[in-house]
């Protein structure tokens, strides 16, 4: 696939890309994106600046717009974890861009900031939650967040996380 209007992709969505000033897909995108969307499994190896948070964020957008209603309070619909804060943080901008005008919440869950707000934030219900391991499992600690009804999971920068000694956060997890 070439074109990002050749995907299936909803309208609202293609605006956002437009609007983004992203017309064509990368390599990653062109690739991972259909079989995201056709609700596969996807394990993607690409260099930085190729486009790696849109590859796993216009899918998770597209099928979270499928719902049709809001996520239940203390739940979320899709979950993506990240080795850092600043990675976490320069995600849940891009989701948000891709979901400016729509109803969709993007949450945000990091350390070295105050977690009660953020867990006031996410208790009315995410669609999508981006955190960091150890304070995701702070906020399950607290049970403010059950994962039951989560359908999506994306481990971005997964071989970082595993170096950083993640692996028994993400075991507890999931």
């Amino acid at each position: 696939m070439t074109e990002f209007s050749t995907m299936g992709l909803p309208e609202q969505l293609l605006s956002r890309l437009d609007a983004m000033g992203l017309q064509d897909p990368t390599p990653i995108q062109a690739r991972a994106i259909p079989h995201a969307l056709n609700g596969e499994d996807v394990l993607g190896l690409a260099q930085t600046g190729t486009g790696k948070t849109a590859t796993f964020g216009i899918p998770l957008v597209t099928r979270m717009q499928e719902y049709g209603r809001k996520p239940a309070a203390k739940t979320v619909r899709g979950l993506i974890l990240a080795p850092t804060r600043e990675l976490a943080n320069q995600i849940a901008a891009t989701l948000r861009d891709l979901t400016d005008g729509s109803p969709m919440k993007i949450g945000l869950v990091v350390g070295g900031v105050s977690i009660n707000p953020q867990i006031q934030r996410i208790a009315r219900g995410t669609d999508i939650l981006v955190a960091t391991p150890g304070r995701l499992l702070d906020i399950l600690d607290r049970n403010a967040l059950d994962l039951g009804s989560c359908d999506f999971l994306v481990l971005d920068e997964a071989d970082q996380m595993l170096d950083l000694g993640f692996i028994h956060a993400l075991r507890k997890i999931s």
